[in-house]
């Protein structure tokens, strides 16, 4: 294990545009992050422009943020058994198509509130689908020991478009309407289609069968739940996210009614929240070596409660921009900081189920967050609203006291690859099962507690990839043999389950090997289970397994 502070003296914050598809994905997304930002400002203000209720105006962001909670997982699903290129290809021109629609409907001037939000409902849609894939590709792009760089980049040079973007934004709205926003949005996503088109990652084909939706789905969430760390990252991104949702979400009314400007005033103020975001991604690789990740990120609450506070007490665009610079830093040094921790916790194999579950948390939690404020402002006005959220925010930064996040840290995840099939006397079927597993070790009284102890994380690692029914028991006549059992459905599945295991778990394999006393290797007894019927209970003779 690596600790992620010398992880960061080895590799640079410029180290992943060494790379030529990375840079290429990165530049042409500046495009369509711009595009995206103006998109943005042109719905908020459009939904300002047709209608005065505060909760309707608060709900274009959740309308954005809604399906990327709720479709997430089978999309991170998608994103690991498909080639994620292919998506992202899909969700980008699934999302031009939604744009190009929007535009016509606004320039024709049939938008009303709940069409806007349909829209922007499925623009969220295509964002749900391409987003695990496209952040789980990055770990195609780079090495992983410039990954977290290359998501320090990628959230730097989203914010280098939110911190110009949505003041060009309310300058096209303030000049051209809304439908003109709309309209370079549906062209920005162009440059992105053309890179993805042609790049041609060299990844190792899979030798096993696809996974089918549900199974896949399931799998990620067995995985993130057996994950200690990655549910301690879930519960505080859901909390960030359902606290800081407030600021986005009822800026157009800040912009409109506190400040009493106009599209531009909401495009600069946008922008000046980009710009400290900017700040934050440049000032993230040092801040990692300052501080702890739970007291960078409760410093993250902390900055956010400020930004806020100042939002909601400031008649002054300048003083209320400043309080944004503070947010837009706190929102990037948080989120990047969860997302890397889960792309490092996780192997390829899942990592787009990990980070999807991840999205759904956060964006949950932003989704939920802006419909309650949006509500609390229309009952009882965006000042109130916005200092109630700030209350929450402290709070939310104090649950650390309780659950702290685990230290960034960098694991070989890589596959291990030394399990070989077992050559079988039987004629298996992939299919064929359930299959149980019985390895038997021999440990001396002395080495109990520590076996004891290692045994129970086998038996997390286990569970977590697959298996089930795991138990482990001691033998009453001969108390040095203990028996470690588990179950997997089908033969497939067993096979899957093995393929899983990373470097990092093989160190927990080789402790309990070294704790084995016996003169030979721990046996390791495969069986299937039979129903008593003759005809159930028979097995035909050995024939080739056609896993595919």
């Amino acid at each position: 294990m690596i600790d992620d502070e010398h992880d960061t003296h080895r590799s640079s914050t410029l180290a992943p545009f060494r790379h030529g598809i990375f840079r290429a994905v990165w530049t042409a997304s500046l495009a369509s992050n711009f595009g995206g930002l103006i998109q943005s400002v042109g719905a908020a203000w459009l939904m300002t422009s047709i209608t005065t209720s505060s909760d309707m105006v608060a709900l274009v962001q959740a309308s954005t943020a809604l399906p990327i909670m709720l479709f997430s997982l089978a999309c991170g699903a998608i994103a690991d058994s498909f080639d994620r290129r292919k998506v992202m290809l899909v969700a980008q021109s699934f999302m031009l198509i939604v744009s190009v629609l929007l535009t016509i409907f606004a320039y024709k001037g049939l938008i009303t509130p709940w069409l806007l939000l349909s829209f922007t409902f499925l623009i969220g849609c295509g964002t749900a689908l391409n987003n695990p894939s496209w952040q789980a590709s990055v770990g195609d792009m780079v090495p992983r020991e410039d990954l977290p760089a290359a998501v320090a980049l990628n959230s730097m040079g989203f914010n280098l478009t939110r911190s110009v973007g949505p003041a060009i934004g309310g300058i096209i709205v303030a000049a051209a309407g809304a439908a003109a926003a709309f309209a370079v949005n549906a062209a920005s996503y162009i440059a992105l289609l053309t890179v993805l088109a042609r790049w041609k990652p060299n990844l190792p084909a899979s030798k096993l069968p696809r996974e089918t939706l549900g199974a896949a789905m399931g799998a990620g969430i067995r995985y993130v739940a057996m994950s200690p760390n990655i549910g301690k990252v879930l519960l505080r991104s859901s909390t960030f996210g359902f606290t800081s949702g407030s600021i986005l979400a009822l800026l157009p009314l800040v912009a409109r009614d506190l400040v009493q400007g106009g599209p531009l005033t909401f495009g600069i103020m946008l922008g000046a929240f980009g710009l400290g975001a900017v700040g934050g991604a440049l000032i993230s690789g040092r801040l990692r070596q300052m501080l702890s990740s739970e007291v960078m990120v409760r410093c993250a609450f902390v900055g956010f409660a400020i930004c806020a506070l100042t939002a909601a007490l400031s008649s002054y665009a300048w003083l209320t921009a400043s309080g944004l610079l503070i947010g837009g830093a706190c929102w990037v040094l948080a989120l990047s900081h969860f997302n890397v921790t889960v792309q490092m916790s996780t192997p390829r194999w899942v990592v787009g189920r990990a980070l999807s579950i991840y999205q759904m948390a956060t964006f949950g939690g932003i989704a939920l967050g802006s419909w309650i404020w949006g509500v609390v402002a229309e009952t009882h006005g965006v000042e109130a609203a916005l200092i109630a959220s700030s209350l929450t925010m402290l709070a939310g930064g104090a649950i650390g006291f309780a659950v702290p996040l685990p230290q960034l840290t960098t694991m070989n995840l890589d596959p291990l690859n030394r399990w070989t099939e077992p050559l079988l006397s039987l004629d298996l079927k992939p299919r064929s099962g359930p299959i149980a597993i019985m390895i038997e070790y021999v440990i001396q009284e002395k080495d109990l507690p520590e076996f004891i102890e290692l045994m129970a994380e086998r038996g997390r690692i286990r569970r977590r990839d697959g298996a089930r029914n795991w138990t482990l028991a001691r033998d009453l006549e001969n108390p040095d043999i203990w028996m470690e059992s588990y179950h997997t459905p089908t033969w497939l599945e067993y096979v899957r389950h093995n393929t899983r295991a990373t470097f990092a778990d093989a160190a927990i394999s080789e402790r309990i090997r070294a704790l084995h006393s016996g003169t030979e290797r721990p046996r390791v007894r495969r069986l299937i289970e039979r129903q008593t019927s003759a005809q159930q209970a028979i097995v035909t003779p050995k024939g080739p397994i056609d896993l595919h």
